[in-house]
């Protein structure tokens, strides 16, 4: 079959994108890594980029880990032990050791009863979301959580769905009255972290108006929470948005792609429940789990993250995150105020995004400039992301470009 006209359609659709400025356009290529060296944390080499070097300030590796020598080992060694691959999905031979091993770590680091690994969190929220939603179930959902909520939101076909303002609590609140009578089950589902902005969600706040709630509804308020970009890069203990405000959420999905450097998504709740998603997530029945090496790896992490070390890598991020953030705010830029290694700078306009963007690909610099579809008209923002590996150096090279922007090339849109 030819395909010609859809593929007019769609040259159409892109065209328009373009147009709009929403295309992203190629994509990086990276040849080759160099790792840390005295002063400078890890520089990357890119396609058609010659021997240029660039500091990367777009990472969701929070913790420095995929570099490290000992991570690296533990995937080999467990690779040459098991192949590279699980050959099947978990019901079918395709559970090994180490996702078992992991499981139980990652439920013990949570102080949950079990875990369950996915292929990724992405597929982690629908697998939970889908299965816990019944025809009987509204969906309440803060307006700013991920694509990956929403989705898995329409994939649910919920009784309702209800959203409430960002971090609005009297909001949420009036959501779950209205609700009363009309379900049987209410799930709270929220980011712990959101991605675009580095802010977080009050769980404590949640939590007690879940609890205040709880008796209208047969089959409870569940609180569900992503907390991908809190987990590992969060809290004194890396232990995530749950350990910054002091709150036990229902069900806690984590990621192993972000702070912890591998691959693949978790939940982690009591027994019962997962047991439940064991049986009824078609995203962890019929998809193959990450690789028995990858789990070797995050086993690693734990370790490393649960100790002395660990504790002091996240120190070391929180005092770069600081001392980037608190920068921005000297060179007169618009930032928002939370501690996680997300810091956004506003820049408030799609052209002046794109033109800040290219301007740091000149000197140097990766980032990632965030324009409308993505966060809403007027919050355009290039999304910094601080990492462990980050050395002072890099921080303050990352500045002073930025300050000679502000000089040279800030001019009113």
């Amino acid at each position: 079959m030819p395909l010609d006209r859809i593929t007019k359609t769609l040259d159409e659709e892109l065209q328009q994108l373009k147009n709009e400025g929403r295309a992203k356009g190629k994509e990086f290529i990276v040849t080759d890594v160099k790792k840390p060296e005295g002063e400078k944390g890890p520089r990357f080499f890119l396609k058609g980029y010659g021997n240029k070097e660039f500091i990367r300030m777009n990472s969701n590796s929070y913790l420095g880990m995929s570099l490290r020598e000992e991570i690296i080992q533990a995937e080999e060694e467990t690779a040459r032990k098991y192949g590279v691959g699980p050959g099947a999905v978990r019901f079918i031979s395709g559970t090994y050791l180490p996702h078992r091993e992991l499981e139980k770590r990652l439920a013990q680091f949570h102080s949950r009863e079990d875990a369950m690994i996915y292929s990724a969190a992405y597929v982690t929220v629908i697998g939970v979301i889908s299965s816990l939603t019944t025809p009987e179930t509204i969906i309440i959902s803060d307006e700013l959580n991920h694509n990956c909520i929403i989705n898995a939101v329409r994939l649910s076909r919920p009784k309702d769905k209800f959203v409430y303002k960002h971090l609005d609590m009297s909001d949420l609140e009036e959501k779950i009255k209205n609700s009363i009578g009309k379900a049987d089950r209410v799930l709270i589902i929220s980011d712990g972290v959101f991605s675009m902005r580095g802010d977080y969600a009050p769980l404590d706040k949640i939590v007690d108006i879940a609890n205040k709630y709880d008796e209208n509804f047969e089959q409870n308020v569940v609180v569900i929470i992503d907390d991908s970009h809190g987990v590992g890069a969060f809290g004194t203990t890396g232990r995530g948005t749950e350990e910054v405000v002091n709150a036990r959420v229902d069900l806690l999905i984590g990621t192993l792609g972000k702070a912890f450097g591998v691959n693949g998504g978790y939940v982690v709740s009591n027994q019962t429940m997962i047991t439940y998603l064991r049986e009824r997530a078609i995203t962890y029945i019929y998809s193959n789990p990450i690789t028995p090496a990858e789990a070797a790896c995050a086993l690693k992490v734990l370790q490393i993250l649960d100790s002395d070390e660990g504790r002091s890598r996240l120190k070391h991020l929180r005092e770069l995150t600081k001392r980037f953030r608190e920068g921005l705010l000297k060179l007169g830029y618009e930032t928002i105020i939370s501690e996680h290694p997300i810091v956004p700078l506003l820049v408030r306009d799609t052209k002046r995004t794109s033109e800040l963007v290219n301007y740091l690909i000149d000197n140097g610099i990766l980032a990632t400039g965030l324009n409308f579809p993505v966060v809403p008209k007027g919050d355009e923002t290039i999304r910094f992301q601080i990492n462990a590996d980050h050395t002072v150096y890099d921080i303050d090279f990352v500045l002073r470009v930025l300050e000679n922007y502000r000089k040279t090339r800030w001019a009113k849109p």
